[in-house]
């Protein structure tokens, strides 16, 4: 490897690590906020969806974006700095329309920072090597979530929340310095340059349309997210609903157990990927979803709560590793890896966005139980449907778009 790229490849884990919650930009946070300001319930479930519906819109477009520009460092550097810009403004002036189009901004802008990421990996590493740096850079993404929501939980009991905000920026300023400290050319490895790639910007349905095994991928991945995204939120609704536990003890202890299990999982992923194929990893992640939603129908007590969570991070460890590696294997040399990435990810935000709807409508007419196995059920249609629709890891390294 190039003497270069191997200075840079030292800063991708702090990226990582930095960005971790900085590309989501307040995240939950921001909701405690608003609240503190004055605001009603309804109008803060608007302005987050608000940023949601406009990053899921983005993504496509940006992918396509990225895989077109020899500049991806600075185009991240300008995502970084216009989420931070964007968290300022809230803290400032917290009304309605800067809010809203702080959240819009930042939905768009945060749409930038997954391709970004891998196609600075792609350009670092070359696709020989992109499994075993892809587990490295979500192993120290999830050590990056643990620490900022410890930090965070710390310095908001001492100092308020204004201190989170502090905490961002300086997460943000932190990527930043590693980007700055990259130092490589702006030549991609192992992908054609802008102007040797295909179409400037496909869209949605061209890139998917185009390649089959990238359908497939992007239906299980709206299906499993459409089961998955309501999973957590109605774990703790239900333990607290039964009388079994604190609510701001348990969230935060969900969250926890699952993350510190995404980082063994993302390394062992990134380190098996190429010997076993990114498709075994996407079929394993698919299969904790539904014994997830059995543990939780099944078990009626506080202890649910670890194995319920350990099979979150054992899934989102290895899809987490296993969506952008087998988009790059399956895109290679076509110049639309990004965009690719950008059409998945948009069926999946789909999927999790109605996964909240159709969990608490399931829970209210027919109970917890019978929402926990609906939404596990909804997995395993897309473990159907990679089991009998992939294409075998062989044909999928070499399949590529049609013109």
């Amino acid at each position: 490897m190039h003497r270069t790229h191997h200075h840079a490849r030292r800063w991708l884990p702090g990226l990582n690590f930095f960005l971790a919650d900085v590309r989501d930009g307040l995240g939950p946070f921001l909701g405690v906020f608003l609240l503190a300001q004055g605001w009603r319930l309804d109008d803060i479930g608007y302005v987050m969806a608000l940023g949601g519906i406009a990053g899921m819109l983005a993504t496509t477009p940006l992918g396509a974006l990225v895989d077109a520009s020899r500049r991806k460092r600075r185009l991240l550097a300008g995502a970084i700095a216009l989420l931070l810009a964007g968290n300022l403004a809230i803290w400032i002036a917290p009304s309605l329309a800067v809010t809203a189009a702080s959240q819009v901004i930042t939905g768009v802008v945060a749409a930038l920072i997954a391709p970004c990421l891998l196609g600075i990996t792609l350009q670092i590493t070359g696709h020989a090597d992109l499994p075993r740096q892809l587990g490295i850079n979500e192993a120290w993404n999830h050590a990056g979530n643990v620490a900022t929501a410890a930090l965070a939980g710390a310095m908001g009991l001492r100092w308020g929340l204004p201190s989170v905000f502090v905490l961002m920026a300086l997460m943000g300023c932190a990527s930043l310095a590693c980007l700055a400290l990259m130092r490589l050319d702006e030549t991609p490895q192992g992908t054609p340059p802008p102007e040797q790639a295909g179409p400037c910007a496909p869209g949605l349905l061209h890139v998917l349309t185009g390649t089959p095994a990238l359908r497939v991928l992007a239906v299980a991945m709206l299906l499993f997210h459409l089961g998955n995204a309501a999973m957590l939120p109605l774990l703790g609704q239900a333990a607290v609903a039964r009388g079994h536990a604190n609510p701001s003890g348990f969230t935060a202890l969900t969250i926890i157990v699952a993350q510190l299990v995404m980082i063994p999982m993302a390394l062992l992923a990134g380190r098996h990927a190429q010997r076993s194929g990114y498709w075994l990893l996407v079929k394993a992640a698919l299969l904790s979803l539904p014994l997830r939603g059995l543990v939780a129908a099944t078990w009626d007590s506080d202890w649910a709560l670890i194995p319920v969570q350990v099979l979150d991070g054992v899934g989102a460890g290895l899809l987490g590793v296993a969506l952008p590696g087998l988009v790059a294997q399956t895109l290679r040399g076509t110049g639309h890896v990004n965009a690719g990435l950008g059409a998945v990810m948009t069926l999946q935000g789909l999927g999790a966005a109605a996964s909240p709807a159709l969990a608490g409508w399931i829970a209210q007419r027919f109970g917890f139980d019978a929402a926990f196995l609906s939404l596990g059920g909804i997995a395993v249609l897309a473990l159907a449907l990679c089991w009998f629709g992939a294409p075998s890891e062989h044909r999928a390294a070499r399949l590529q778009p049609k013109a």
